[in-house]
């Protein structure tokens, strides 16, 4: 698996965390209010798809797939806030959790079926 760069993540989570602080915003960022706002932005993306058939979710035009980037960002801006205030690195996280899913996934059960893996 093809990783991200842990050192431009970490750059990115000292980019937001000094627009928080710059903003005196860190008084409101508490692990419950971000998880909710957290909530709030997956919610947005969502509705970008909401009526979309599985076919138009695939060809969206060169808007909608602006307005649905901006949306990812706000998702991972408070994502990588929550982490931050949280001292998760999510890196590390994602990764550990691949290896759980490799063990609650495997290929021989789950190839090409979406079932829950308490289904397998």
């Amino acid at each position: 698996m093809n990783m991200p760069d842990n050192d431009d993540l970490q750059q990115l989570i000292a980019t937001i965390r000094a627009f928080m602080t710059a903003r005196d915003w860190e008084q409101f960022h508490s692990p419950k209010n971000l998880s909710m706002a957290l909530g709030v932005e997956a919610a947005e993306l969502m509705e970008h798809f909401q009526w979309l058939t599985n076919d138009e979710s695939r060809e969206l035009t060169p808007e909608a797939l602006g307005r649905v980037r901006d949306e990812i960002g706000d998702v991972l801006v408070y994502l990588l806030r929550l982490c931050d205030v949280l001292e998760i690195n999510p890196v590390s996280a994602a990764a550990e959790k691949m290896v759980k899913n490799e063990a609650k996934y495997p290929v021989a059960k789950s190839k090409g079926n979406a079932r829950k893996y308490t289904d397998l």
